[in-house]
This record gives structure tokens, sequence and C-alpha cells, in this order.
């Protein structure tokens, strides 16, 4: 009922995840949420950040932020990471992870998409047919409508666990 939804992986933070393991495994391009995925909502980039994206540059991959938010947000975060970005995505639309992987050059089977809402970063990925990665937001403080999301999230990743037999 909830497949849709569901990601292919789930991690604590996108700062552990083993980048090294999924460009062994064929990935070449990462589209990433920005808040509450790398920082807090609202928030700069900051050193972690900035040190990710170097990290993945010199692995060998390429970068899209994928984002809701006005190019006002998204321009400034983008520049400091030095990568690509798509601003007013219209998640979870999968139009703006085929634009995200036209910039970077690669196919949904090369791509992974990172995020920390099922139902705008995990659906619309899954919806163009690239694996998931969800993670757990940064910051417990958000706004009404993603705090009632969050609790609509909780019982899909209830069925998901359950489904996979993962103990939360």
């Amino acid at each position: 009922m909830f497949e849709k939804l569901y990601p292919t992986k789930e991690n604590d933070s996108a700062y552990t995840i083993p980048y090294e393991s999924l460009y062994a495994l064929g990935k070449r391009g990462i589209i990433y949420d920005i808040d509450n995925t790398l920082v807090m909502h609202g928030a700069p980039a900051d050193d972690r950040s900035r040190e990710l994206f170097d990290k993945l540059r010199y692995i060998g991959f390429k970068t899209v932020l994928l984002s809701n938010n006005k190019e006002k947000r998204v321009k400034p975060f983008a520049d400091d990471v030095g990568s690509e970005y798509v601003y007013k995505a219209g998640k979870p639309s999968k139009k703006g992870y085929e634009d995200a992987m036209k910039i970077m050059g690669t196919k949904p089977e090369t791509t992974i998409c990172i995020g920390d809402q099922l139902f705008t970063d995990i659906w619309g990925a899954n919806r163009a047919g690239i694996e998931t990665i969800l993670t757990k937001p940064i910051d417990k403080k958000e706004e009404i409508q993603i705090v009632l999301k969050r609790k609509l999230e909780w019982f899909v990743l209830r069925a998901y666990h359950r489904k996979n037999k993962v103990k939360k």
C-alpha cells in the first residue's frame, strides 16, 4: 500500500553514509535535499557540508541540490558547497529529479537521492526510478505543516520496518 513511499535504505545522517561503497556500486550522481538533510532548516552551508561536497568531488560524484525553495535560498548554499542546483523543484513531481539527472549526465540506475522526508524527497525519487536513502531530520523543530507530515510518515515507516523486519 505504501511501497511508493518506502526508501531503498535508511541512514542516521547524510554525513555517515559510506559514499565510497556507493561509488563502487556504480552510483555517479547524488541528488540532495538541503533543509534538515544537510543543515538545519534555513541555515547556510557550514564546514561539515563544505567538507562533504569536497569529499564527494574527490570520490568522483556529481551532485545536485533539489529543493522546493526559491532560488534565493538554494543558490547561495549551492555556490558555497560547489554543487549544481534545481530550485522550485515541485517535489514530489519526478520532473525535478529528471532535470537533476540531466544536469549530472546520469540515469536512474547511476543516481541516488538523499533526503529526510518521505512525501517529497523519497516519493519523488521513487517515481523517477532512483534509489533513495532516508536520513533522520537534523532538527526536531519544524514548521507545522512538516510536523503534521512527520506524523503520517511514522505510519508509513512502521509498515516499512514491519515489511523489512527492521527494529527501531
